[in-house]
Parts: structure tokens; C-alpha cells; sequence
């Protein structure tokens, strides 16, 4: 089992920078593909970005291409999610997923792990 814990949420004014930290325990997530997804209230919950477990491959969704970075430390068991320039749109609870995959996948179903979210609230 792995259990996975998002940190680093926070209340940021529209354009500031948050860094969030998914830490992996029980079991080493350094071959498993890590991906970020977001829920606002109301809405299912969307991609956002997702890398493989060398790190060699990035993904991201549209909406937040160029302004964030996924990233990881494996000797950490550690993914983050560096947030730049951010909008009030991109308001919603953040969650860390672990997949298997050798390709990272851009779905909710394709992910075997959840961490619990943590709330980013960009005011404007």
C-alpha cells in the first residue's frame, strides 16, 4: 500500500506562487508515474499535471501549461507541484494520485493512490 500526503496549500492573491508537496510513504513510489488533479466545489475533478517515475516525461493540462511545474525526488519520495502566476480559477482542492503505469495517465480512474487533497484559495 502507499499512502500519500499533500502539503503546502494556502490562501495566495492572484498572481503569487504556491509549491505543493506530495510525500509518499509505506511503500516507494520511485517506480510509479505521480500525477496532480484538482476539484473545485461543484466539479469533477480535473488533471493537472502528471510525470513519470524517472522524471523524463511531463505532462500538463492546457489551462496551466507555462505557469506550473511538476517535479520529483525520488530519493524523497516526494512530487511536487510548483504554482506560478496563479488565478482565482485555479481555487479547488489539490490531490496527489500513484500509478504503476510506464506512461503517467491523465485520468482519475487510471490511479491506484490518493492522497486527501490540500485547498488552494487564490483570492483576486
Amino acid at each position: 500500500q502507499v499512502q500519500l500526503v499533500e502539503s503546502g496549500g494556502g490562501l495566495v492573491q492572484a498572481g503569487g506562487s504556491l509549491r505543493l508537496s506530495c510525500a509518499a510513504s509505506g511503500h516507494t513510489t520511485s517506480t510509479y508515474a505521480m500525477g496532480w488533479f484538482r476539484q473545485a466545489p461543484g466539479k469533477e475533478r480535473d488533471f493537472v499535471a502528471a510525470i513519470s517515475w524517472s522524471g523524463g516525461s511531463t505532462y500538463y493540462a492546457d489551462s496551466v501549461k507555462g505557469r506550473f511545474t511538476i517535479s520529483r525526488a525520488n530519493a524523497k519520495n516526494t512530487v511536487y507541484l510548483q504554482m506560478n502566476s496563479l488565478k482565482p480559477e485555479d481555487t479547488a482542492v489539490y490531490y496527489c494520485a500513484a500509478d504503476r503505469a510506464l506512461n503517467p495517465p491523465r485520468v482519475v480512474s487510471a490511479y491506484d493512490y490518493w492522497g486527501q487533497g490540500t485547498q488552494v484559495t487564490v483570492s483576486s
